[in-house]
């Protein structure tokens, strides 16, 4: 599965942002995750195929992410970003079930990521 993410940029803090992820075929789960500069990777948002999502604490609310099935893309649409929010945001998926939402080891496809800076 190869996946392409896009959508990143530079806003200023309250703004949005809607990122992209566009598979080569059908996934069963896929997720958002994201990496600050000098932090461990964290999950952001899940989907699984069925639509069931699962959002981490500090996004509730602001984040919503979503999934074209005809095109296979996921998005993940970012509002009242805050600075730090600030991050390199990755796309990962997962062909087979028993995901576990935030667990790394469970994706084996991962876009190359792309970067959003919000600044205050």
């Amino acid at each position: 599965v190869q996946l392409v993410d896009s959508g990143g940029g530079s806003v200023q803090a309250g703004g949005s942002l809607r990122l992209s992820c566009a598979a080569s075929r059908f996934t069963y789960c896929m997720a958002w995750f994201r990496r600050a500069p000098g932090k461990e990777r964290e999950g952001v948002a899940t989907i699984y195929s069925h639509g069931s999502t699962t959002y981490a604490d500090s996004v509730k609310g602001r984040f919503t992410i979503s999934q074209d099935k005809a095109k296979n893309t996921l998005y993940l649409q970012m509002a009242s970003l805050k600075p730090e929010d600030t991050a390199m945001y990755y796309c990962a998926a997962s062909v087979w079930g028993g995901v576990r939402p935030f667990n790394l080891d469970d994706y084996g496809y991962w876009g190359q990521g792309t970067q959003v800076t919000v600044s205050s």
